[in-house]
């Protein structure tokens, strides 16, 4: 069982708590006895600072590189130490700020400051903010300073000292630590998986990768392989590191907080599908049809375009023809795609895509009765299916103006049964964003085969992609996970 060590500057700095053979100096732990502490040891480093070369620096370096699970990581301290690092984290949680500060608090002063601790605030109208700013940067005493200039903003963040706190703040940074170590490095006394994997999902998501039969057929198969599989949502972000591997089961963008649990997991040497990279090139359609133009991969005629395109779209329409359909980089389920029958159709609906992005897509219109969908893992084809498009509609999903979404029908084929050339340039395609799990979208016609794209996050429902290899599919999920653990595994051992 790991133990959990608190690394403090100075003893005298633990003045104020209670006593505990817990809690040790930066000294003993970087040249003691408890520098020799088996790999898997958790470590919560409140030294009094970690600029760079600084004894609280050293603590969190030296704690990775003995395989310590330690919080602040390296990169944490790093990024906490640059607001041009920093401000590129925070800039999603303004419209959060200002509904929770609002404009009355600007009326008593134009400056806030917020001391967070593992998560939690004294302030209670600010709480989701303090628990997502703990997500971003695990830090265990954050110290955030807003401005408000027409609006809130986060002006900086920084670590805040132990030693600094106020006699009310002791108090809660007391009760923050000992929920936080109860809860984070919580003891599991009936363990007896070979190990642990997490399945982030969101259970009020309309269109998850996974419906709730998927993810218990998950578990289930875990339970037959010897792995713990456990469910968890975006508010576990700080337990993350007590797992083994991460599945994500929820639809995924580089802007939220999929890609920052892709990017910890990753970070922490943890298995992890869908990985921080294929997240990053399967979500932007714009690097999608570059890659496969270079590599020869066969897909429908594609221009990328930008604003000053708008006055050459007659040549546009001469390349591809009429109808065109429109995509935003980064839509899913079929959103953010429009298809255009017009020149007038096309210049307002370019200019207004161009309003959300600085570059789209322009494509041939391929009509087909269906799609198909190869489920790829570690470039090996795993399922098969036929999605056909939406009754009376030219896609598979189809969006309703009240948020309602149709669907076409089904098939399963065994991969077996798919023609040969469908699943060859699936695999192709597949194997340029990398060895995860992928579902690669494809038309069929007289002409050829053509890639529509490639998803990073694929669907796995129960009585769909299933619907062939039933419970088996999970388990031939479960085993690759497995098998790259085990494969982590020898090799830290020097194999």
């Amino acid at each position: 069982m790991s133990s959990v060590y608190i690394v403090i500057e100075d003893a005298k700095d633990w003045k104020p708590y209670f006593p505990s053979a817990n809690v040790i100096t930066v000294q003993d732990y970087l040249f003691g006895e408890r520098s020799a502490a088996p790999a898997g040891t958790r470590i919560i480093n409140l030294c009094r600072g970690y600029q760079y070369l600084s004894m609280g620096y050293y603590c969190s370096l030296l704690a990775e590189a003995r395989g310590h699970r330690v919080i602040p990581s390296v990169r944490t301290i790093n990024d906490l130490s640059r607001k041009s690092i920093y401000s590129l984290e925070t800039e999603d949680l303004d419209a959060l700020l200002n509904k929770s500060l609002g404009k009355d608090q600007a009326k008593t002063a134009d400056t806030f400051t917020l001391d967070i601790f593992f998560g939690r605030t004294a302030h209670e109208q600010l709480g989701d903010l303090a628990r997502q700013l703990f997500e971003v940067f695990s830090c265990p005493l954050l110290q955030v300073e807003f401005r408000h200039s027409g609006k809130w903003r986060i002006k900086a963040i920084r670590p805040k000292e132990l030693t600094k706190l106020t006699e009310p703040q002791e108090d809660l940074f007391a009760d923050a630590l000992d929920n936080f170590s109860r809860y984070v490095w919580r003891h599991r006394a009936k363990r007896r998986a070979r190990y642990d994997l997490a399945i982030l999902y969101n259970p009020e998501e309309k269109l998850p990768p996974s419906d709730a039969k998927a993810l218990k057929n998950f578990i289930k198969a875990g339970k037959s392989l010897g792995v713990d599989v456990e469910l968890i949502t975006r508010k576990d972000y700080a337990t993350l590191a007590e797992y083994d591997a991460l599945f994500i089961r929820e639809t995924t963008a580089i802007n939220n907080h999929t890609y920052r649990f892709a990017k910890k997991a990753e970070s922490e040497g943890m298995v992890v599908i869908d990985d921080p990279n294929s997240i990053m090139r399967c979500t932007n359609k714009v690097y999608l049809a570059d890659l496969l133009q270079k590599n020869k991969v066969p897909a429908p005629k594609t221009r990328i375009l930008q604003r000053k395109d708008l006055k050459r779209l007659d040549e546009v329409m001469a390349e591809l023809g009429l109808p065109i359909v429109l995509k935003i980089p980064d839509g899913s389920f079929s959103r953010g795609v429009v298809k255009v029958s017009k020149a007038d159709e096309l210049f307002n609906a370019a200019s207004e895509l161009l309003k959300k992005s600085d570059l789209i897509l322009a494509q041939e219109f391929l009509y087909t009765e269906y799609d198909w969908r190869i489920g790829i893992l570690n470039r090996k084809p795993i399922f098969a299916c036929q999605y056909f498009m939406s009754k009376g509609h030219w896609q598979i999903y189809e969006h309703g103006p009240g948020g309602e979404v149709g669907t076409g029908g089904f098939k399963t084929y065994p991969t077996m049964e798919v023609p040969p050339q469908v699943i060859k340039t699936a695999v192709k395609a597949a194997s340029l964003i990398g060895d995860g799990l992928y579902g690669v979208d494809l038309k069929q016609n007289q002409n050829g085969c053509y890639v529509i794209e490639v998803n990073d996050n694929p669907n796995i429902d129960s009585g769909v992609e299933d619907l062939y290899l039933k419970d088996e599919l999970y388990r031939v999920i479960l085993e690759e996970f497995v098998r790259r653990l085990e494969l982590r595994g020898r090799q830290m051992q020097g194999f």
